[in-house]
């Protein structure tokens, strides 16, 4: 089994930085343009299957990233993005955050102290539901031999990959997937191994860092 795990390309509420979380924004123009170079850079990729959040701009990017092939598409909550509750909505810039900084902070710099914000998720609730999917999924004996794309959110790719990576502790890996980041998994014998991290197949010149001021933008992107 292989399975392909994609972030959402790039949305409006990114660009506002606005915590998404269940509610959000579909893809923006640029957003659609980097979903597109990505499908291109995936054509050749024989999709069986795919599993996608419920939500809108993860819905989209699917759909751009699968073009015209006739494969089931399965709508799974499990992968949908944290729930930030009544946080959703509100500006997580620095300087202008419209939440508890020093609650907020914790989401990146102390993932699993995170509490669930009024109405919301932790990051231990993500990966309980993620981990529940992802070892559902690898059980299948069906799709032993399938390729599977798994379209899904920043901080709910990075739970789902935390079932792989091999210090769970490290749940950022380095930060935020970028924007159509794709993620590679290999299964074999119940046993997943991470073939690709974070490959994006568009320019630097597109990675940009919500979270941090434009300067940073090297770096990665916040949800």
């Amino acid at each position: 089994m292989r399975i392909y795990v994609i972030r959402h390309g790039e949305t409006s509420w990114n660009v506002q930085r606005k915590l998404q979380g269940h509610q959000g924004a579909d893809l923006d123009e640029k957003g659609v343009r980097l979903a597109e170079i990505t499908a291109e850079a995936l054509k050749e990729v024989p999709f069986d299957i795919c599993y996608t959040s419920p939500l809108l701009r993860a819905r989209h990017t699917a759909k751009i990233i699968l073009r015209d092939r006739k494969i089931p598409v399965i709508e799974e909550p499990r992968i949908q993005e944290i729930g930030f509750g009544e946080w959703e909505g509100l500006c997580c810039a620095p300087g202008r955050m419209e939440m508890p900084e020093e609650e907020f902070r914790k989401f990146y710099d102390e993932p699993f102290a995170f509490g669930a914000p009024p109405g919301g998720e932790s990051i231990r609730d993500v990966c309980a539901r993620t981990a529940e999917f992802y070892q559902e999924l690898i059980r299948k004996k069906e799709y032993e031999e399938k390729t599977i794309l798994v379209s899904t959110h920043g901080c709910a790719c990075r739970a789902f990959l935390n079932n792989v990576y091999e210090n769970k502790e490290d749940y950022w890996h380095g930060g935020v997937p970028m924007n159509c980041a794709v993620n590679i998994v290999e299964v074999e014998n119940g046993v997943g191994r991470l073939v690709a991290e974070d490959q994006i197949y568009y320019s630097r010149e597109d990675c940009v860092n919500f979270f941090q001021p434009p300067e940073k933008k090297e770096e990665h992107e916040d949800k």
